[in-house]
């Protein structure tokens, strides 16, 4: 699939050269005449800070400033960095802007060479620090955002509730409680924070105990209790919680919650119950809202659009909703198609649009249409860690590993396991089993707990490079060390190295003892290992169990047909089965019955099989790259 991004000016035009800002000219500023009093410290502040090196001028240290945050928010760290050192004054919004930079790229080593040298902090200083330390992952990281933390001369409530955040992120739900007990004044941030932190540990409980106990709620604090109830599967808690303290005059609070509630009900397929709330949102405007979302999720994308089509007013959220239930439902040229749509209507494509956009690219295996979004990734937003993902995932399945190796490199201390899965995927789907391998071990190092999906590539890699022992010793590893249940892809794998190497009948008692009935993966490993290895009389056994699981199916028969003619078993195979019928491009014309000579039928045969055989091998292997790598996974992690 190829779009003509040409033609929109998407590629070419204006939205992907290069930002730039005509000549202007600076107004001076007009400062007040008066100093500022001992009385306001915070005034004081400023104009220190404003006269921290001597001999700069105000204008010139706003426009260095000014640029230096354009640099940042653009990503172009190097030029940020390359202004910030040829500067020949600075003061502390300076520094900031800079370890701003370093900050959210992960680069904390640097940001806090900078910190360490600035001649003066402020709060904003130590809170990027600490706001940095604590996005990062490992325990010794939260440490060294906490030494920061003590170490502040004055706090705010920023402060403590990045530390809380922090603490809550990394599971230690005690450590966030005693801190929150602590402060000497609270917001509904705090609050909140406090609440979704117990909601993101599993401790429902206390969660709705904190929402009761809250002074006040914003338009955050219920839909976000709305939302961890329906992730902890507290589906009927939240309904409940919802008409007990939803407030129909509550504005976007009432909407969201309503939007998320009626998503959650979707999600599970309820939908009578999703359509009686959907009825009852009093505001036309945002009502679109939980139908657009609900149905995709539900494979009712049609009734999506309608939806969407029916909106008087689209916002970004409906959008995403309808381009996100197209790329869930595998319609790519849906999706692609209300993205142009999108962007011809001037809408501006946020994180949620590129990634689901990304997926598309991903599905389609189109590295055109993926580079094309990468630009538009690095014009329009600033790539946060599941964009960096999404990256990683379309690069490595559309063959281009060096770029993806190159992504993930960039993502340094932020890296998640999905991070890790996507570049270990990528490179077991490429056959690079020693990189996939190494890095495993690298991850591990780093103390990132693997996923069912790891253990799928890991083996997958382990079956590449004939490593039988290592791969028994990762599945081994995945049960009991980690004690991740294996799932049919598991022992297809396994199926898969242990047959590759030869050993045949251990890989056909693999099979037996699985504890749940093995797919056409598992048989098709198995088939594919006998073709290899020429064991006739195997291979007949797992192709009649492909027959019986796909019956329609032409892969088996040619298969097995194939093996017998090789051994010269003619017999065998005319009898292994009914050839496909029509439409598979290997149905044999009714006069071939006419031609002398059994030599000649066989000959007929072959001919129309010919075309069709050359694929059956890569169509019956396991998957080596899992198709949900990046995309919904922490739902199945334990």
């Amino acid at each position: 699939m190829r779009i003509c991004w040409a033609k929109l000016g998407i590629l070419h035009g204006p939205a992907f050269l290069p930002w730039r800002r005509p000549p202007y000219r600076l107004r001076r500023p007009r400062f007040a005449t008066h100093q500022p009093s001992a009385g306001d410290p915070r005034q004081a502040r400023g104009f220190a800070s404003a006269r921290q090196s001597r001999g700069c001028r105000a204008p010139d240290l706003f426009a260095l400033n000014k640029r230096i945050t354009h640099l940042v928010r653009a990503g172009r760290l190097g030029e940020a960095r390359a202004a910030f050192d040829a500067a020949g004054c600075r003061n502390t919004v300076t520094w900031n802007a800079m370890i701003t930079g370093y900050v959210k790229r992960g680069e904390m080593t640097r940001a806090r060479e900078l910190f360490d040298g600035m001649p003066q902090r402020d709060v904003t200083s130590w809170n990027l620090m600490i706001s940095g330390y604590v996005a990062c992952r490992g325990s010794g990281f939260v440490e060294e955002g906490r030494d920061l933390f003590e170490r502040m001369p004055e706090r705010d409530c920023v402060s403590w509730n990045t530390m809380i955040s922090g603490y809550a992120k990394a599971g230690r739900m005690d450590e966030a409680s005693w801190l929150f007990s602590r402060m000497p004044e609270r917001n509904v941030v705090s609050w909140n924070t406090m609440v979704t932190g117990f909601l993101r540990n599993g401790d429902v409980e206390r969660a709705v105990e904190f929402f009761k106990e809250m002074p006040e709620r914003d338009s955050a604090s219920l839909s976000g209790l709305v939302s961890g109830l329906i992730h902890n599967d507290k589906l009927d808690e939240a309904a409940r919680i919802f008409l007990e303290h939803g407030n129909p005059d509550g504005g976007e609070e009432i909407v969201g919650a309503y939007n998320t509630l009626i998503a959650g009900y979707g999600q599970r397929g309820c939908i009578e119950e999703a359509r009686y709330l959907f009825d009852l949102i009093p505001y036309d405007n945002d009502k679109g809202k939980g139908g657009a979302r609900r149905y995709p999720e539900t494979g009712k994308v049609e009734l999506a659009r309608d939806f969407f089509e029916k909106m008087p007013q689209k916002n970004l959220v409906s959008w995403n909703s309808v381009i996100a239930g197209y790329e869930k439902n595998e319609d790519y040229k849906g999706a692609v198609g209300l993205f142009i749509q999108m962007l011809t209507n001037g809408e501006k494509p946020d994180r949620h649009t590129l990634s689901s956009i990304l997926a598309v690219a991903t599905g389609l295996v189109d590295l055109c249409l993926g580079l094309q979004i990468h630009q538009l990734v690095t014009k329009t937003v600033n790539p946060d860690v599941p964009i960096k993902n999404s990256l990683i995932t379309m690069y490595s399945r559309c063959g281009a590993i060096v770029e993806a190796q190159t992504i993930f490199d960039k993502v340094k201390l932020q890296k998640n396991v999905i991070t890790w899965n996507a570049m270990i995927g990528g490179y077991a789907s490429h056959g690079l089993a020693a990189e996939a391998l190494e890095l495993f071990n690298l991850m591990k190092r780093f103390e990132v707990r693997p996923t069912y999906i790891t253990f799928i590539s890991v083996l997958s890699a382990c079956a590449h490079a004939g490593l039988v022992e290592e791969g028994w010793r990762h599945f081994l590893s995945m049960v009991k060390e980690y004690g991740i249940e294996p799932t049919v892809e598991h022992f297809a794998s396994l199926v898969d190295i242990v047959g590759r190497h030869g050993q045949l009948n251990e890989a056909l008692d693999i099979i037996k003892d699985m504890p749940m009935k093995p797919d056409k993966a598992v048989w098709g490993a198995l088939l594919g290992a006998c073709r290899v290895h020429d064991n006739v009389e195997l291979a007949r056994v797992a192709a009649e169990a492909l027959m019986q699981l796909e019956p329609e199916s032409s892969a088996p028969y040619i298969l097995l047909y194939n093996m017998f003619a090789d051994s010269g078993r003619w017999d065998d195979a005319n009898e292994s089965g009914p050839l496909p019928f029509e439409g598979d491009s290997v149905v044999v014309d009714q006069d071939a019955d006419n031609l002398e000579g059994e030599e000649d039928i066989i000959a007929a045969k072959l001919q129309k099989l010919e075309n069709a055989s050359r694929t059956v091998l890569s169509d019956l292997r396991p998957a080596a790259f899992p198709r949900d790598i990046g995309r919904g996974e922490l739902q199945r992690s334990p």
